[in-house]
């Protein structure tokens, strides 16, 4: 039978830093995956925030 590993793919959270800041309502967030052996730090993705209708920093949360 084969050994159960844990994996090294982990779900992380990504929110909006500048919607944060901006302080309207609602909040833009994205689920991804990263691989916690090769990306140890946390991410920064430029990505679509659709309050703000523009391309901005999301970074990883707990």
């Amino acid at each position: 039978m084969a050994k159960k590993s844990k994996g090294n793919r982990v779900q992380v959270i990504l929110e909006c830093t500048e919607h944060k800041e901006s302080g309207m309502p609602g909040t833009s967030r994205y689920i991804t995956t990263k691989n916690r052996k090769n990306t140890t730090e946390r991410l920064e993705l430029k990505k679509f925030n659709p309050i703000l209708k523009r391309m901005t920093v999301h970074k990883e949360i707990k």
